[in-house]
């Protein structure tokens, strides 16, 4: 369940530095390519793996299976397909990595479809006036998301969560535009029902 608006927790800001993802800024502000570091490319196939663009164990070496799992995230993302983890993408895969997080903490119970609905939703409101105008900020505003508040963003994503997240980056809204989304059996906050219901997708009510 994720809503605005609702009760502050005053623990709140503690709570999201310790729990929010965060990657290793090591190739942050550089081009991780063949030449880098082995532990920076370590790093990265197991990203690429746990999000599926990877089918082997991280070697450290960056070759052309790396480099073509690389464009193919750059592909799905809409990143220019050069195979080179640049800034952008660096920016790209937390993104994912991020969303993976919110999905799989919010909505692990939930059909598949229902799933990316939870992932479009926050690309939609990082694309939306009145909300943060990125995936990171979006995700950490202040009670914006339950699954951050109770401790349930630090749970490991799944799979599925991954590649619900990439079909939401993909194109796939089954939300048509949505920028919230409740659970009408357990949502506590009167101001949530006062949103303009969509449709339902599993157990939760979409909104704008």
């Amino acid at each position: 369940m994720h809503f605005l608006k609702k009760l502050t927790v005053g623990t709140f800001g503690i709570f999201l530095a310790g729990t929010l993802y965060t990657q290793s800024p090591t190739y942050a502000s550089v081009s991780l390519q063949t030449t880098s570091h082995k532990q920076e490319i370590t790093s990265l196939q197991q990203q690429l793996v746990n999000m599926g663009y990877l089918h082997v164990q991280p070697t450290g070496q960056y070759g052309p299976l790396t480099q073509e799992a690389v464009k193919n995230f750059q592909h799905d993302t809409g990143l220019m397909q050069d195979g080179v983890v640049g800034p952008g993408t660096y920016t790209q895969i937390n993104n994912v990595e991020k969303m993976a997080h919110v999905v799989y903490g919010e909505a692990r119970g939930e059909i598949y479809e229902g799933q990316v609905a939870v992932a479009a939703v926050v690309l939609n409101r990082a694309k939306s006036p009145g909300f943060p105008q990125s995936v990171s900020n979006v995700i950490s505003q202040k009670n914006a998301f339950t699954a951050v508040n109770d401790g349930q963003y630090s749970l490991t994503p799944n799979q599925s969560a991954y590649r619900a997240t990439i079909d939401a980056f993909k194109g796939w809204d089954p939300t048509d535009g949505a920028v919230y989304y409740y659970n009408p059996t357990t949502a506590t906050n009167k101001w949530i029902f006062t949103r303009k219901a969509y449709k339902r997708i599993g157990s939760h009510v979409f909104a704008y």
